[in-house]
């Protein structure tokens, strides 16, 4: 029995798909709707007649099923890969015929139809078959060619009608447009085995980790009325910058396609969708693959935490809280207005882990920055008594959340091992990057949000008071192990009325110059890996606006421009020097010489490495008087070289300092230098007789 709706149709005749003859003529059954018994078993094809003459194509349900059952068993089980690969729109071939299958999870829905341009957004015209044990709605669509429009018609179990963008789209309208587009298959060559081979030893504890923040639509915007560059342009400009100021790594500010430009990406739907805004999948692709050929890591902000409630979203998705709690206790988020992803569900879960393996897999991504994992972990976060439920033991953590985050770092490690994840983390919750076979979250890293708190407390205040409050810089050291941490002055630093970074600084402009050049000093010196939001290396005045790009005459200055160029000579440091990176998560490579010595304001420290390389001694004066004279011990005898000193005439200092380097002398036994500290400034010394 064939049965077509075909409404308007005259006449609806059944064809041999190889023969091309009539097989069989349909009886109208009801207005639009044409019925009748085939005889012959093999592939048949429908010639419609319409008013303005025929049309032969494909029987949209004459074909079997789009998942086989092993598909759907993968699904069932929690399988992420298998999810990624085979929900939402997917170009194939089935049956000989050319096409695209969709399937789409709403195990709650009536009824679930597909429309798009193809069918006149008619949702009675192609209305998907019902996979009962997955819950997943499925329908292949002959001839069908990427950079369709879609979406899902969705008759919820509440009894309303719902157009749903694909939660599993590979593609998206550009905002404020809402459909999903049935993306090709990312048939990238990629150029990158280089990278690829040598990732686990960039990504290792041990080695330099130097990262640029950067919102890709306003870095720098084009010259020719466009609202931002695309990934190839973005590839032409920011990479030789980046690299060129000697940054390992590329942070990229959320990319997954968020129908709000203002949230900066931090409240996504297509959590598969690389946004239009910059360009197709392929062109991100492309522009991983240069980063890679430049020796540049990318990674990705990544929002598993919230999301928004816009209607075509994920919203009460098949008339249910699908996606998100029923309950506004742990369902919504106050902070941000948005819904919370109930993790306790593993198709949720599974949802998105295969997000993110998808970002892993198919645009070789570096890494993930984990966001809000602290809003995660407690149930508790942002609400008062009352406003939230304990867990099943009566406690405050989000038990859910945590193995929702455990399976996340396990899988990546299992899969891409030489991938890392990012947690930002506020609290002082155990374990973050332990391992979860110790009982950790199994984080590659995390976000040291106290680190940044503290010191930047410290440097806000007038120089005259820094004696008192030299904790803020010191205490930071007595957990600084405690975990694998990056340093982080990020976006979040620049926006909401807090106000640039140079602006921060207290004093006239020249203090407020070499305030900054010595925080980015003592910050590029202190155990931990590096991340710097971008406009911070130009010192810009104003705070980041998302909309505008940054102030790049700035640089053509003699003080921002040497700020710039002290960044890049900070990488390269950093880079070069062993002690400043092998043993930034071991405490046995840092030790304290002076710890604002009667509440003096300076700081001296050594760094030093177990995997050979010369010691570094780390002088950071915080005050605006000079400091002639200093005796500071050092482990090793003989000469020590000033390879770094922020008040150097390059960077818009006064070149203060020690004239190339100083010569140690023993003393009761022990080998001192007599240093120079220039006022509000650091200097690091290397000893010349180790080997780099």
């Amino acid at each position: 029995m064939v049965r077509t709706y075909q409404p308007g149709a005259a006449a609806v005749e059944v064809i041999g798909r190889k023969t091309r003859r009539r097989v069989a003529t349909l009886r109208e059954i009801a207005p639009g709707l044409f019925e009748g018994v085939v005889k012959s078993g093999s592939a048949h094809d429908l010639r419609i007649l319409w008013p303005d003459g025929p049309q032969e194509t494909e029987d949209v349900y004459g074909f079997g099923p789009v998942l086989s059952d092993e598909d759907l068993a993968k699904i069932i089980g929690g399988e992420p890969l298998r999810l990624a690969e085979r929900l939402g729109a997917v170009p194939r071939q089935l049956e000989g015929v050319q096409g695209v299958a969709f399937s789409v999870w709403a195990p709650n829905a009536r009824r679930v139809s597909l429309v798009g341009d193809f069918n006149s957004w008619r949702g009675d015209r192609h209305p998907m078959r019902l996979r009962h044990d997955a819950g997943v709605w499925e329908i292949f669509v002959p001839r069908l060619e990427p950079g369709a429009r879609y979406k899902f018609e969705i008759h919820g179990a509440d009894g309303v009608v719902r157009r749903k963008a694909d939660p599993m789209a590979r593609a998206s309208e550009a905002p404020p447009a809402t459909a999903s587009v049935v993306a090709p298959l990312l048939d990238h060559a990629w150029n990158d085995d280089a990278w690829m081979a040598a990732r686990a030893q960039r990504h290792h504890p041990g080695a330099p980790i130097s990262i640029y923040e950067v919102h890709a639509g306003s870095w720098k915007r084009p010259w020719d009325g466009r609202a931002f560059h695309d990934w190839d342009a973005l590839a032409d400009h920011l990479i030789p910058y980046v690299t060129g100021l000697g940054f390992t790594h590329l942070q990229l500010m959320p990319i997954m396609e968020h129908p709000f430009g203002g949230s900066w990406g931090y409240q996504p739907l297509g959590q598969f969708a690389p946004t239009a805004r910059y360009g197709a999948p392929e062109a991100l692709a492309r522009f991983v693959d240069r980063c890679h050929q430049a020796g540049l890591g990318v990674i990705l902000d990544w929002v598993p935490a919230h999301f928004p409630n816009d209607g075509h979203g994920l919203e009460r998705f098949d008339g249910t809280a699908l996606y998100e709690h029923a309950d506004p206790r742990e369902g919504f988020h106050p902070d941000w207005n948005t819904l919370i992803y109930n993790l306790g569900r593993q198709e949720v879960s599974t949802f998105l882990i295969a997000s993110a393996l998808h970002w892993l897999d198919r645009f070789h991504i570096d890494g993930l920055r984990v966001d809000a994992v602290a809003s995660m972990l407690y149930r508790d976060y942002s609400r008062k008594a009352g406003e939230w439920t304990p867990n099943i033991h009566g406690g405050r953590e989000n038990l859910e959340s945590i193995a929702f985050l455990r399976r996340l770092n396990g899988e990546v490690a299992q899969r891409f091992p030489s991938a890392i994840t990012i947690a930002e983390e506020s609290t002082a919750w155990p374990g973050v990057t332990a391992a979860v076979g110790e009982g950790g979250l199994g984080f590659s890293y995390k976000w040291n949000m106290g680190w940044m708190n503290d010191t930047l407390r410290y440097i806000e205040r007038d120089p005259v008071h820094r004696g008192w409050h030299g904790g803020d810089i010191g205490f930071g050291l007595s957990y600084a192990f405690s975990e694998r941490f990056i340093l982080p002055l990020s976006h979040d630093e620049v926006v909401h009325g807090k106000g640039s970074l140079i602006s921060k600084m207290p004093g006239d402009r020249w203090r407020q110059f070499a305030n900054l050049r010595a925080l980015l000093a003592l910050m590029w010196a202190h155990p931990g890996k590096k991340l710097l939001f971008m406009g911070g290396e130009i010192g810009q005045w104003r705070e980041w606006n998302h909309d505008k790009e940054l102030d790049w005459a700035l640089a053509e200055d003699a003080d921002h421009g040497g700020l710039q160029r002290l960044v890049g000579d900070l990488n390269r440091v950093y880079r070069a020097e062993g002690a400043l990176h092998h043993t930034d998560a071991d405490a046995r490579g840092f030790s304290w010489i002076a710890e604002n010595h009667d509440q003096d304001g300076v700081f001296l420290f050594e760094r030093r490495s177990f995997h050979g390389g010369a010691p570094i001694i780390v002088a950071v004066n915080m005050t605006p008087e000079p400091r002639h004279g200093r005796s500071v011990p050092v482990p090793l005898s003989g000469r020590w070289a000033e390879i770094l000193n922020t008040d150097a005439a390059l960077y818009g200092g006064g070149d203060l300092g020690n004239q190339g380097g100083v010569t140690s002398s023993s003393r009761g036994g022990a080998e001192t230098i007599e240093l120079t500290l220039p006022p509000l400034a650091a200097v690091f010394l290397r000893h010349e007789g180790s080997q780099a």
